[in-house]
């Protein structure tokens, strides 16, 4: 873990030429350093499920829990389940979300490098997934001069033992960058990493009114810092609402998913080339590379009355996915020290907080049934997420180029830090795995946070350091 402090020094002269101040001088800033990844001994264990969990839900939860390790096949069988690509990112919820255990995000060793040939698949492996680097999701700002923003899958079952004659090729991401910072190469590519899920139930029971009062809240202090919140408006003109019914979307690096649900079907989709009930149609419908599975692969299972299967069982992939991720435990954090309580005050006195909200409350909520009681483990709970689940303009150093909704190229969701301290890479596409050049990279041209970057560089080095170590307590 020793590579999570190189640069550091780099970090902090980039910090002073972003913000033309000699208020730290290098010396003083270069004593600052990442920590690394804090290490638990549920690292590499089984998912944990909320508290309180009834026996009911629990079977649900286990049900989405194998489901999401699940590996895809192109064809089904009995150990498999069908529909993977014809183009795909990975086969498996999982294989991107592992750390540091099955809900989280990329892990440290980049899981694709098992995937690529898998089964004789034909596949290269793209220059910005390397050994020691994050899962990477590529989008191509523009096609044949058109803007574009859609994800671009990586491989293809061209090969594969179960694909049959399907033939077609994987696109074209060159020239390289660097294939650890996936930095440098072509500009019209640009990347995401996952997101992790943990505790994603809790965030979707927080009702819109309650993000509202927030993003209405130190109004003025957000003034005085340069903090405006403008987010995804499609209505209202003032938060990342869902064009179909004017609530307020909250998941996705820009805040562009309304729900689990939502989420599950796309990425079943988008990541796997697995259509579904939300998203029915395949991404490539070329003839003889569809498997033998008929559209949408994964459905509601319709039970034969005379073999009833069990209530799990008719769930499709999505529905278990979602009430999987519903019931996920949020990352519990280390325990208090004197530096980390310290570097939680010195988050709130900074501006930090401005965007990233220590804590919303959740209204009632149920896991799930028509009808029933509020679920115990969701309902009115305080959610140490530290996000306003708003978006924010980032700037032209993190501008990725790339619209969806409103939310324009240099806007993204508050990223919620709860669980920071156990991740690997920060940023959207993972160009880093230090939280001093994330902080750093907060700030250019443009840029919400550099006001609240300038706040955190005048602090003496103690300071600065108890806050790293407050970020990699969460």
């Amino acid at each position: 873990m020793g590579g999570h402090n190189a640069g550091t020094a780099g970090a902090a002269v980039l910090v002073l030429v972003l913000l033309g101040t000699a208020l730290a001088p290098a010396a003083h800033a270069q004593q600052v350093v990442d920590p690394g990844v804090r290490h638990a001994s549920t690292d590499g264990g089984a998912p944990v499920p909320m508290p309180g969990l009834s026996a009911e839900e629990m079977f649900f939860f286990q049900d989405g829990m194998t489901r999401f390790a699940a590996v895809e096949a192109v064809t089904p069988s009995p150990l498999q389940g069908g529909g993977l690509g014809p183009r795909f990112n990975s086969n498996a919820c999982a294989s991107c979300h592992s750390q540091p255990y099955n809900g989280g995000s990329s892990p440290a060793a980049n899981p694709l490098y098992a995937v690529v040939n898998a089964d004789g698949a034909s596949n290269q492996m793209p220059w910005f997934e390397a050994h020691n680097g994050p899962v990477r999701e590529a989008r191509f700002v523009s096609s044949n001069g058109v803007p574009d923003g859609g994800v671009h899958n990586l491989f293809v079952i061209s090969g594969r033992a179960d694909a049959g004659s399907c033939s077609i090729t994987q696109p074209n991401f060159l020239p390289a960058g660097n294939p650890l910072t996936g930095q440098g190469g072509n500009s019209n590519v640009v990347f995401r990493i996952p997101t992790p899920i943990l505790g994603a139930g809790l965030i979707e029971a927080i009702p819109d009114s309650a993000i509202l009062a927030n993003m209405n809240a130190n109004t003025q202090a957000k003034q005085g810092s340069g903090v405006a919140g403008h987010a995804n408006a499609i209505q209202g003109g003032t938060v990342n609402r869902s064009a179909n019914d004017g609530t307020i979307t909250r998941f996705g690096w820009k805040a562009q998913n309304k729900s689990l649900l939502m989420f599950a079907g796309e990425a079943y989709n988008v990541e796997m080339g697995i259509s579904n009930d939300l998203f029915p149609q395949e991404r490539d419908e070329t003839a003889n590379c569809q498997g033998g599975v008929g559209a949408p692969n994964d459905s509601d299972n319709i039970p034969n009355p005379a073999d009833p299967p069990s209530a799990t069982a008719v769930l499709s992939d999505i529905e278990s996915f979602a009430i999987f991720m519903r019931m996920l435990a949020p990352p519990p954090p280390a325990a208090p020290t004197p530096s980390t309580l310290h570097g939680s005050a010195l988050f709130v006195s900074t501006g930090c907080a401005l965007c990233h909200t220590p804590a919303l409350s959740t209204g009632l909520a149920t896991a799930g049934g028509r009808g029933k009681p509020p679920t115990p483990a969701l309902s009115g709970k305080q959610v140490p997420l530290y996000s306003d689940l708003l978006v924010h303009h980032m700037g032209s150093g993190l501008a990725d180029g790339i619209t969806q909704g409103a939310a324009g190229p240099d806007e993204f969701r508050t990223a919620p830090l709860w669980g920071l301290g156990q991740r690997v890479y920060f940023l959207h596409d993972g160009r880093t795995s230090n939280l001093v050049q994330a902080i750093s990279a907060h700030a250019s041209s443009g840029s919400e946070a550099n006001q609240i970057v300038r706040n955190y560089t005048t602090l003496s080095a103690q300071d600065q350091q108890d806050l790293i170590n407050f970020l990699r307590s969460l």
